[in-house]
């Protein structure tokens, strides 16, 4: 935990003047510390922002976006440009018309701001707009160019310059309005909420420090092949999801896949799986660009990316790894009882039957239920009945009986309704 030296009370109310006091009971109150501690939204905010991709923080009025911003500029040494979006006119962000001395010549000019012209000095900073779902529409489409392009009238802001947004749900913001399409199709969302564990110890004088995340160069070249693999593998099996506008208005404002977004996506992955983040924090950015969806096949699809080959498995079922995960376990055993079904041959048959027998040992015995019950459909007259049936009949058994037992309650329970 970082210490700090607490200026002196009494030093200060020696001056006598009551404000001096009052500010040096002021300065004791904004004293605080950092430490490091995992808070998954401010991983998944940091990140994005090394990957110099615009986020923007959605939450509830007083939730702590503002805080975690000037936070997160001091932590990272960047200057913090505040812009409130919602008593900007368009010109502020396209530019203000300046006429020369010769404007057919020379033409007209758009003259940026003064806050754009002060980014370009410094080279380097965190822009924050805030107040983003209380912006016109029309102030909305000026800023497109400036999130996406990062341009403000004839002026380009260099690449040291991040973006980061901050917008309250339409029904707490003061008189809100819904982000347009293309707005919000530029940004990785992300759902800011608050931790009470987070906010008892910052209050007391301790917040969580955001630091950067460190990137393995020798996994460079991996992360970008990785990230291609899953994006691309994803989108072939299901071109459907390369681009879907959401049909609900309010949706339309939040994550929703495109081309665009996508492409955000595969560097969230490469720089995720740089810098070794969480899955939870991957998960949060994977949903917070493309939607909950297509997110959550992404990852699903990302988990069995690593999975063995079924043939492999098949071909050694005494010394085959399965995943310790409950769900990847069981796409492994369905997979296997899937190539027997393609090929079916004895060896190949009495081979899975050695492989459930494992899992049931190994894991949980139900998720062995399906995959027998599959197998055993498989079988052929002349196949002799393998003694591992044996011992997996019980666990088919019970779990059928539960399952009809539970058929009867709900039976039972919606007849009572009827009546």
């Amino acid at each position: 935990m970082i210490t700090t030296t607490l200026p002196s009370a009494p030093s200060a109310a020696a001056s006598g003047a009551p404000l001096d006091v009052a500010s040096a009971l002021l300065a004791l109150l904004g004293d605080t510390a950092t430490e490091p501690r995992r808070d998954l939204q401010l991983e998944a905010l940091t990140l994005a922002v090394a990957a110099d991709l615009p986020v923007l923080l959605w939450g509830e009025p007083g939730i702590g976006k503002t805080a975690a911003l000037t936070q997160l500029a001091t932590a990272l040494e960047l200057p913090l440009t505040t812009v409130i979006a919602s008593v900007h006119e368009p010109s502020d962000f396209s530019g203000l018309p300046v006429v020369g001395d010769d404007p057919a010549a020379q033409g007209v000019p758009m003259a940026p701001p003064d806050w754009a012209v002060r980014l370009v000095r410094q080279g380097h900073g965190l822009l924050f707009l805030d107040e983003l779902s209380t912006a016109p529409p029309a102030v909305q489409a000026a800023l497109l160019r400036l999130v996406l392009e990062r341009r403000v009238g004839a002026l380009r802001l260099p690449p040291g310059i991040r973006i980061v947004a901050a917008a309250n749900p339409r029904a707490s913001a003061a008189d809100g309005w819904e982000l347009s399409a293309p707005l919000a199709n530029r940004f990785v969302h992300l759902q800011w909420v608050h931790d009470p564990e987070v906010v008892v110890r910052g209050l007391g004088g301790v917040w969580p420090r955001a630091t950067l995340p460190r990137l393995d160069a020798a996994e460079l070249p991996g992360a970008v092949g990785l990230a291609r693999r899953a994006v691309c593998g994803l989108l072939t099996g299901r071109p459907g999801l390369v681009h879907q506008l959401p049909a609900n208005e309010a949706r339309r404002g939040g994550a929703w896949p495109s081309p665009r977004t996508w492409e955000m996506t595969l560097r969230l992955i490469a720089f995720a799986t740089a810098a070794g983040a969480d899955r939870d924090v991957l998960s949060l950015l994977v949903r917070g660009t493309v939607g909950d969806g297509p997110g959550l096949e992404l990852l699903a699809s990302m988990d069995r990316m690593d999975l063995p080959d079924p043939e492999d498995v098949l071909a050694d079922p005494e010394g085959a790894e399965l995943p310790q995960r409950g769900d990847l376990r069981q796409a492994v055993l369905d997979g296997v009882v899937a190539v027997v079904r393609n090929r079916p041959t004895r060896e190949r048959w009495d081979a899975a039957w050695t492989l459930l027998v494992r899992a049931m040992e190994s894991g949980a015995p139900d998720l062995v239920v399906v995959p027998a019950s599959t197998l055993a459909s498989l079988r052929r007259d002349e196949w002799d009945v393998p003694q591992a049936i044996e011992r997996l009949a019980g666990v088919v058994g019970i779990s059928r009986r539960a399952d009809r037992a539970a058929a009867r309650v709900a039976g039972g329970a919606k007849a009572k309704v009827t009546r």
